[in-house]
């Protein structure tokens, strides 16, 4: 009954051994390759900087312009411009404008990470079901793992700044992507695909000719999933050195300033916002053209 009514553990020592010999190897394995991983992200680093440097130098008015013109490709509607242009506005006479602009750096570095890496990985998912059934475990883990648990890895190998920021927001966002891509291609019609075959059309040509085209609705809803999430680690990426509107938000809740976390909160919100509109925007155009060329 003693054994029924306790939980058989792991002795406190053999336990504290076990995690002294985790640490000491992580320690080991940091020593041995973390000179080598800064200097495998140092590229990234550099381009990050120039852009958010960009960002924050150029002049206000062209900033705004570019973005009128992004929010005018993407959702063809201008009351979506207006209110972009709008809500820019807005934030840089609160003076939040270079944090959002280093916000919008980050962002604009993540996705593009996430979209670099994570729709070849979509690919090879949609290709064969033994590589979906060995990364659709590993995407679970970084949905669902607490970002605070990995963040600790990621410093102690790359330290406080901007790449393990970036780091652990792509870790946290591409997920989404990653599935809406295997999914979209999965959901090519098979017809179509055996009229290509009909026709003679290779892999590549079927792939980057018939599925990639019909499925891009698919991708951009990934692409716009990945923003959001990488908007939701902001705040989280700020406690490790990132700067933006994150670094505000994080001092208001230390100190406990209402005012101050409410404008940048609202900031990141009305950012969220702008890019899912043109995001989902790029999305219906795509299914329209698609549509209107059928």
């Amino acid at each position: 009954m003693e054994f029924l009514s306790e939980f058989p553990t792991m002795g406190n020592q053999e336990l504290r051994d076990l995690k002294k010999a985790i640490d000491r190897g992580f320690r080991e394995f940091s020593r041995a390759y973390g000179e080598a991983l800064e200097t495998f992200f140092e590229p990234i680093l550099y381009f990050l900087v120039w852009f958010e440097k960009l960002l924050q130098n150029s002049p206000w008015p062209l900033v705004i312009a570019v973005i009128a013109v992004l929010a005018w490709l993407g959702a063809r509607n201008w009351l979506v411009v207006g209110g972009t242009v709008a809500s820019f506005l807005v934030i840089g006479y609160l003076g939040m404008w270079q944090d959002t602009m280093a916000t919008l750096a980050i962002i604009s570095v993540a996705t593009l990470i996430c979209i670099v890496v994570g729709i070849p990985v979509g690919i090879a998912m949609a290709r064969s079901d033994r590589v979906q059934g060995l990364v659709t475990p590993l995407l679970d883990v970084m949905q669902t793992i607490p970002s605070f648990v990995y963040l600790i890895p990621v410093v102690m190998l790359l330290g406080i700044g901007k790449v393990p920021g970036l780091i652990a927001v792509c870790i946290y966002a591409i997920p989404p992507i990653v599935r809406l891509t295997n999914l979209g291609i999965r959901l090519v019609d098979r017809e179509v695909l055996e009229a290509a075959d009909a026709f003679g059309a290779s892999y590549p040509q079927k792939l980057f000719g018939v599925q990639i085209p019909l499925a891009l609705p698919n991708i951009f809803a990934g692409v716009n999933q990945t923003i959001m999430m990488s908007l939701a680690m902001v705040v989280i990426a700020s406690m490790i050195g990132v700067q933006g509107l994150g670094v505000p938000v994080l001092r208001a809740i230390s100190n406990q300033y209402l005012a101050l976390g409410l404008m940048n909160g609202l900031a990141i919100v009305v950012l969220a916002i702008i890019f899912d509109r043109i995001s989902q925007g790029f999305g219906k155009n795509i299914q329209k053209h698609r549509w209107d060329g059928h």
